[in-house]
């Protein structure tokens, strides 16, 4: 084997690593995106409870974000 097949040899082993490398991050992201969509779901799907549960509590607790959220951002301004 001469050099130029050992550096052709090479670069295919490195292109074929870096490619299976690529293929594993995306099937765990991929893995992770759903993982993060299921959280979501939950999430949302717990809240809608809570507000259907507690109106009045989920009322003041908005209110009370809200007014917080403005201070804040009045505060910012100044």
């Amino acid at each position: 084997m001469n050099t130029a097949d050992k550096v052709a040899h090479f670069a295919q082993d490195a292109a074929d690593t870096i490619t299976s490398a690529g293929h594993q991050a995306r099937a765990a992201f991929d893995e992770r995106s759903e993982q993060i969509l299921r959280a979501e779901q939950y999430a949302a799907k717990s809240c809608r409870s809570y507000v259907r549960t507690n109106p009045v509590t989920s009322l003041g607790i908005a209110a009370a974000t809200g007014f917080l959220v403005g201070s804040l951002l009045g505060l910012s301004r100044r």
